[in-house]
């Protein structure tokens, strides 16, 4: 007897009853649940819910995804609430793995650790293709067998290379785009499109000590502490919701490029747990803030 797995995610306004509600419909169309997670924010009133279950397809009461979808669209109408109190769902087969696309400038570290993690099948999601704005990382690229393009910026075109940007995004039907230490502000138009599928890492702790040097800014101030950031892609400059921090202990006898390579790999664990997380739909929405389902 086959099965089909599916990953089932839930936004909407709290109320009593909704985990039995669906727990109901997935048993009376044949599914059997395997992981459920659910968490009720009592500062938003939002519920955020996760499921993964198996529909058996050789079973009495078994239906197709169209079905189901069709099913848990009239339940989750039940679910809404007055004025601005939306629902948001997603059901996905989890055997239909993410693609993304990774931008990247001058430093490598980053792209490095996610291309080696999909090849070591650590990575639940594809790189189609990398994007950088500098010709220096093809060969990274190239030694991995994933597809290259080189998409130089100025100020007077930058409208037209995000541009292609998104005409990239849609030939490669890829559902995710991850700046790896790519060194360029998206603009609002472009964040506004992919709005909840651009993750950045920022290499810092944040909110401390953006903008430039920021590990020659740590050393200056005597940090005790510093660290990585990922996080969702907004118009207000590193300020999206965050996703992943990772941080390590430091102290006096550190240089500057001591706390650089400490950062560096900092950033590359911080971005792959984001970037895993996201493919398997275990980051939901909460305002300013993500639900992280783990």
């Amino acid at each position: 007897m086959s099965e089909r797995e599916y990953v089932l995610t839930l936004s909407c306004p709290d109320s009593r009853g909704i985990v039995a509600a669906v727990a109901n419909l997935l048993a009376d169309h044949g599914c059997n649940i395997t992981e459920s997670q659910q968490y009720g924010d009592h500062y938003t009133g939002r519920f955020f819910l996760r499921m993964q279950f198996v529909a058996e397809a050789g079973h009495a009461g078994a239906v197709g995804e169209d079905v189901l979808r069709g099913a848990f669209a009239a339940l989750a109408g039940d679910f809404g609430g007055p004025g601005e109190s939306f629902v948001e769902w997603t059901l996905q087969a989890s055997n239909v793995r993410p693609r993304m696309i990774v931008m990247v400038s001058r430093f490598g570290h980053c792209l490095n650790d996610l291309l080696y993690r999909q090849r070591s099948g650590l990575l639940d999601i594809d790189i189609a293709a990398v994007v950088s704005n500098h010709p220096d990382l093809e060969f990274l690229a190239d030694s991995y067998g994933v597809d290259f393009h080189h998409l130089p910026v100025t100020p007077e075109s930058k409208e037209a290379q995000e541009e292609r940007i998104l005409e990239l995004v849609d030939s490669y039907d890829v559902d995710l785009v991850v700046l790896a230490r790519y060194m360029q502000v998206l603009s609002e138009q472009l964040c506004t499109k992919m709005s909840g599928r651009i993750i950045n890492i920022h290499h810092s702790f944040l909110p401390s000590f953006k903008g430039a040097r920021p590990y020659h800014q740590a050393h200056s101030r005597g940090v005790k502490l510093i660290g990585a950031t990922a996080h969702y892609v907004t118009a207000d400059l590193d300020e999206g919701p965050i996703i992943e921090q990772e941080v390590s202990r430091v102290d006096h006898t550190h240089s500057p490029d001591q706390l650089t390579a400490i950062g560096r790999d900092l950033e590359s664990v911080a971005l792959a747990r984001a970037v895993n997380w996201h493919a398997q739909r275990r980051v939901l929405l909460n305002g300013d803030k993500t639900v992280i389902f783990g």
